[in-house]
């Protein structure tokens, strides 16, 4: 039986496709079709409320469309929405030009053909990364899903506050609000 070897991170960054979205999974490249426009408007939404905050309290970073790798032997490298990371984590100063660790906060923006199953790993592999706080956002609904490694993802809509007091303490943003209810 043929099988393909198991790719390296590094490896994988010679041979990415150019003609979709992919990343690298358990060593094997994955891919998919270009988000929608709304997948790109929902992230820098997003990025944009949590950039003011961070950069009003002088927190750290937000960066958007960044990759982390979350898996080692055989390697993970992970596409992200959006991320928080604090100065604790990423110094000030010329910012590095390598793949970060892990940060604080994620942000995905789930697209309307994205499975729940696929959306599951992907948390779960941030979490045990040493992300804090996975957040996902799920535009049909209008909810916002937020996770973290003690607690069950809770669902939050309407009127409910979207807060994360352990990564940006203060921050608070109305569900209805950010999708302009």
């Amino acid at each position: 039986m043929f099988t393909t070897p198991l790719l390296t991170v590094e490896e994988y960054l010679r041979c990415a496709p150019q003609d979709c979205v992919s990343e690298l999974v358990r060593g094997r490249i994955e891919t998919s079709p270009y988000p929608f426009s709304v997948h790109g408007y929902w992230c820098a939404e997003m990025a944009g409320v949590l950039g003011a905050f961070v950069d009003a309290h002088r927190l750290g970073r937000v960066v958007t469309n960044s990759g982390l790798q979350t898996e080692h032997d055989p390697d993970t490298l992970r596409g992200i929405d959006a991320a928080f990371y604090s100065y604790q984590r990423v110094p000030p100063g010329p910012p590095p030009d390598v793949y970060w660790p892990a940060p604080e906060l994620i942000v995905e923006v789930r697209e309307p053909r994205e499975a729940w199953s696929r959306l599951d790993q992907k948390i779960a592999e941030y979490l045990d990364a040493g992300v804090r706080v996975v957040a996902v956002i799920d535009p049909e609904p209008q909810t916002i899903h937020v996770y973290n490694g003690d607690t069950p993802g809770e669902v939050l809509r309407g009127e409910q506050l979207l807060t994360f007091p352990d990564v940006l303490p203060g921050f608070s943003m109305v569900v209805a609000d950010f999708f302009g209810q």
